[in-house]
Order: C-alpha cells, then structure tokens, then sequence
C-alpha cells in the first residue's frame, strides 16, 4: 500500500467511526442494544492502529 491509500483508508475509517458511533449513542438512548456497533467500533480502531503502524514504516 502505498502512503496516500493508507491516508486515505483512514479518513474513511475515521468518518465511518464518527458515523457509527453517532449511531450507537443514538440507540443508547432509545435503550436498543448496542453491542453490534461497539464491536465494529473495536474493529474500525484496530484497523486504524493496523494502518498507523504502516505509515510510520513508510516514513
């Protein structure tokens, strides 16, 4: 992968983070399980630390 596909994964990463977790907090309020959103949240952060490990061995 190269540097600019590896940024540019991760601001996708990041708004579908924000996204989701709007979601999640949205249903937390209505007292709706939540567990699905916060185990792809877990996923969106592990691949996110995934990705920051690449660009820091592409500097």
């Amino acid at each position: 992968m190269t540097k600019g596909q590896i940024e540019a994964e991760l601001a996708e990463l990041k708004s579908d983070y924000a996204r989701i977790q709007g979601d999640v907090e949205k249903a937390t309020s209505f007292g709706v399980d939540t567990s699905t959103g916060e185990n792809k949240l877990i996923e969106i952060e592990e691949r996110v630390a995934k990705l920051n490990q690449q660009l820091e061995q592409l500097d």
